[in-house]
């Protein structure tokens, strides 16, 4: 995938008959999935206009250029969107996207590489970093807070993490 390509929502399904998809947005405000201009599929090569419809159960209803029938959106089913991240807004010094933090060496206080960040999940109740290395007996899951990780310093590519009582 070009790591300029963000992901910012996908096709979770057709919606009615007549092409019509549900998307499901990863953007802070939902409905600015369709204001970045054409979204690209994983690997940059097909791009698609959205028109958003109406709010529908699990995401919005869109409109996705191209797409005319149910079964041209049901194939559509999973795929994830992405735009250039140069479309995206800047992020105040304390926020990170997902996609930056991805591959960080992990530190803790004392200076000790740890492994890397793998991946970050958020089930709903905040982000968790991922963090996964040859020392390490089994993946880290960690709270992406400042007192958990006080540190993310994305010019040296590491993070710091100040472990909790149990994990160092």
């Amino acid at each position: 995938m070009p790591s300029n390509l963000i992901c910012i929502g996908a096709i979770a399904g057709s919606f009615g008959v007549q092409g019509e998809v549900r998307l499901k947005s990863f953007c802070t405000e939902p409905t600015d999935i369709a204001s970045y201009g054409p979204v690209f599929t994983e690997d940059g090569q097909t791009s698609y206009k959205i028109t958003l419809t109406r709010p529908v159960s699990g995401g919005l209803g869109a409109r996705i250029s191209g797409v005319t029938t149910k079964e041209q959106a049901d194939d559509l089913r999973g795929v994830n969107l992405y735009v250039d991240k140069k479309k995206l807004p800047k992020l105040p010094d304390d926020e990170f996207y997902h996609a930056d933090l991805i591959g960080l060496a992990a530190f803790d206080t004392g200076g000790v590489e740890l492994g890397r960040v793998h991946a970050v999940h958020n089930h709903g109740a905040g982000d968790l970093l991922e963090i996964t290395g040859p020392s390490l007996k089994s993946a880290l899951l960690l709270p992406f807070t400042l007192a958990v990780v006080p540190t993310v310093d994305l010019g040296a590519g590491r993070v710091i993490l100040d472990l909790p009582e149990g994990l160092d």
